[in-house]
């Protein structure tokens, strides 16, 4: 079982470190995502590639108690968000890293606007002004349900949670540029 305190790594590093395709992806999804290093995009392709390693095992299998397991895998990743609820069963295969990275706490709070950058809503998070269904989530790799994603708000002692803070106020956009003329 190993103590308790050990701590363990929770993903799997790429098998050639110099394939510059690879390289050139990850650094494209680091700046797409707001990610802090390359260890978190290893660690949603790991989770990807667990998903896809347990559906693989439950689909050779013939037992009720499989039976009972692909169901809860595909309630699962129906409940992640990462599939549709009218996607067939045989769609975890097509489950991607950018599926997983969309459900993170960090992408959800620049997506419903609570933030101006993807940047700004890690140091949100980070900083303890989000809550999760009235808990506070300190970590942007968080995974949202389907269900909490209404719940992602400011923490009630924050003061991010006036929406007169500087940080919240959009920022006004100058009238010069593309589409406006003056006379």
């Amino acid at each position: 079982m190993g103590d308790p305190k050990k701590q363990r790594k929770k993903y799997s590093t790429p098998s050639h470190p110099w394939q510059r395709i690879r390289i050139d992806e990850e650094r494209i999804l680091l700046r797409e995502y707001g990610l802090k290093n390359k260890r978190e995009i290893w660690k949603a392709d790991s989770i990807q590639k667990k998903l896809k390693d347990q559906f693989k095992k439950l689909v050779a299998e013939k037992r009720e108690q499989a039976d009972i397991e692909r169901k809860q895998l595909y309630d699962k990743v129906i409940a992640l968000g990462v599939l549709k609820p009218e996607s067939k069963f045989d769609d975890v295969l097509n489950i991607g890293t950018k599926d997983i990275l969309n459900r993170r706490l960090q992408t959800i709070l620049f997506l419903k606007n609570l933030a101006r950058s993807i940047k700004q809503a890690r140091q949100f998070i980070v900083h303890g002004h989000i809550c999760v269904a009235g808990k506070k989530i300190t970590s942007p790799s968080y995974l949202v349900r389907v269900n909490e994603e209404d719940t992602v708000c400011f923490a009630e002692n924050s003061s991010l949670k006036d929406e007169m803070h500087p940080e919240r106020v959009a920022i006004k956009e100058k009238k010069s540029g593309v589409g406006s003329e003056e006379k």
